[in-house]
């Protein structure tokens, strides 16, 4: 894909800096593991049927940002956990 409008370059300047790492990857992990969680809860507690996705996208509202308080908030817990159980 060489097409100049999808360049890497063009990009570069706007993203994240790495200082940000952590965060930057508890928000792509909440919002990932929150929408997975709200379209299987949903579809078990009242089923797949007419506004499922409605409300699955009701629930998600709600579970977005406390998921990603939660990954913030067991991260360091997490880390230790690791570093514990895993060989250096």
């Amino acid at each position: 894909m060489n097409n100049p409008l999808y360049s890497r370059a063009r990009y570069a300047d706007i993203r994240i800096p790495t200082r940000y790492t952590p965060v930057v990857f508890a928000f792509f992990m909440a919002a990932i593991m929150a929408m997975l969680m709200c379209l299987v809860i949903v579809g078990a507690n009242s089923g797949l049927g007419t506004g499922y996705i409605d409300r699955v996208f009701m629930a998600y509202k709600l579970a977005m940002p406390v998921a990603f308080i939660c990954v913030m908030a067991v991260r360091p817990i997490v880390m230790k956990l690791v570093a514990i159980t895993v060989k250096a």
